[in-house]
């Protein structure tokens, strides 16, 4: 696998690859669906685990293909042994206070995520995961300032709409129907909105590390991310009660849903601005509908699919016109230099 040329990747081939990030991020509510005896921390548990396990043999074996390219990592000579090794396979930073902090959000990501899709029906989890956006759009302004050209703002904002009148839409439903949770839709829905926060802080520490110049991989503190989820369920999952059908689910889940695509979502982070992230993320909504309502009979309203259309349309806009913006710019740089060489 070119491990190297992920570090290397142009704006297009960061797009493309978000997009599939999001296609392997949505199976969680799917999959989620078909266990058959887990209870809700014992989920997170294990899914969590999973992913720490996975990331455990990636993770070398990423690092062991930079080296061989002659990519080194930086200040190794200032670490003892034991923090040689970490660094050298796992890329662990102790000493980098942005490598703890995502470490974090990550970890509350993982936790409030599968938490809350026990609580409340995937399309209300997802829904309430996609104010990502608004909120790391705000967040990078105002912490980074990164300017933001009209079009995100418009996208955002459109993106934002589709999302409340989905979200609405489902509410007051749910606040109508008699047979509904509404102390699991409301206490769910609490639980989620952990996630576009954790994401919004997360992704906002990956750009401010690179504007800034350090020479860090925050790769690795997905790492710890799962780490720190799996001990902050542990106590909660005993006695476990999965079967082994579970743990194959589980298993698919920290490999397949978390431990690559989060990887590779890192990657993108470093090329794309996180409010561009945070959009092109929002397709994990669409998708993770889709799923759980071709696969998992959890049909969504016509309020669902026009809202989603809304933010699939934001979506698309946002980037062609980032495309041409960028084609155009890069014509004009090529003129200047031929009219200089004449």
């Amino acid at each position: 696998m070119p491990f190297r040329a992920l570090s290397r990747l142009s704006h297009t081939q960061a797009v493309f690859m978000m997009i599939a990030v999001t296609l392997m991020w949505s199976i969680a509510g799917v999959v989620s669906r078909q266990l058959e005896s887990a209870a809700r921390f014992e989920v997170t548990f294990w899914r969590s685990a999973f992913t720490a396990l996975s990331l455990l043999v990636i993770l070398p074996v990423w690092r062991s293909a930079d080296r061989r390219g002659g990519l080194q990592a930086p200040g190794e000579r200032a670490r003892s042994v034991i923090g040689r090794t970490l660094h050298q396979h796992w890329g662990l930073l102790p000493e980098s206070r942005a490598f703890w902090v995502s470490g974090v959000c990550w970890s509350v990501m993982f936790t409030a995520f599968m938490l809350a899709l026990t609580f409340t029906s995937v399309a209300n989890v997802l829904v309430i995961m996609a104010l990502g956006p608004l909120m790391t759009a705000l967040l990078a302004r105002f912490a980074i300032g990164q300017r933001l050209p009209l079009r995100t703002w418009l996208a955002i904002l459109a993106a934002g709409a589709g999302i409340a009148y989905m979200y609405g839409s489902q509410m007051l439903t749910a606040m109508s129907d008699t047979t509904a949770s509404a102390s699991g839709l409301l206490l769910g829905s609490l639980i989620a909105l952990c996630v576009p926060v954790a994401a919004a802080v997360n992704w906002t520490v990956v750009q401010r590390s690179q504007s800034h110049g350090e020479r860090i991989d925050l790769v690795p503190s997905v790492l710890l991310g799962a780490v720190l989820s799996a001990l902050y369920t542990l106590a909660l999952a005993l006695p476990f009660a999965a079967t082994r059908a579970d743990i194959g689910w589980l298993a698919l889940l920290g490999l397949v849903q978390l431990a690559i695509p989060c990887v590779l979502s890192v990657v993108c982070a470093r090329v794309l601005k996180a409010p561009e992230v945070s959009l092109l993320a929002l397709l994990e909504v669409i998708f993770g509908i889709v799923l759980a309502w071709w696969l998992a009979n959890e049909v969504p309203g016509t309020e669902v699919l026009a809202g989603g259309s809304l933010v699939i349309a934001a979506l698309v806009i946002n980037e062609l016109l980032g495309w041409r913006s960028r084609a155009g710019t890069l014509r004009i740089q090529t003129l200047n230099a031929d009219a200089r060489e004449s």
